[in-house]
């Protein structure tokens, strides 16, 4: 179940993740904080920031962007410098990349990791192409 998230939680992740969300997926993120996506050929989960203002709210986002892409570091082929946001439950995972320049600033671009071949594919130029259950 997403729900609105304070903005202190998207900063904590991004020092804790030394990077910068794009500005559109912070405001889809703080209006309601993960929630399902649609691609052409499969259903997403998003991974939520981890939001510590209640127990109930703690426990719904413990599987959140920074530990998910701790986890995805550690799989073979996981590009090094992307940042997971996002599984359809089977191993796969949407990604995003730092800027061409720019490694601390992550672009809007959503990428579809391949956790079997490890390849990456381009599948929508920003968060709001993805259409939302």
């Amino acid at each position: 179940m997403a729900f609105p998230i304070d903005l202190k939680y998207i900063i904590e992740a991004e020092r804790e993740l030394e990077v910068e969300f794009p500005y559109e997926f912070k405001q889809k993120m703080i209006n309601l904080n993960g929630g399902e996506l649609i691609t052409e050929d499969d259903h997403w989960q998003l991974y939520p920031f981890f939001d510590k203002s209640d127990k109930k709210r703690i426990s719904r986002t413990c599987n959140h962007i920074v530990l998910e892409t701790k986890q995805a570091k550690k799989w073979s082929g996981f590009p090094l410098n992307a940042i997971a946001i996002a599984t359809n439950g089977c191993g796969d995972k949407l990604i995003l990349f730092p800027l061409n320049g720019n490694e601390k600033k992550l672009g809007e671009n959503i990428f579809l990791w391949f956790h079997a071949t490890g390849k990456t594919q381009e599948v929508a130029e920003t968060i709001s192409e993805l259409i939302e259950e």
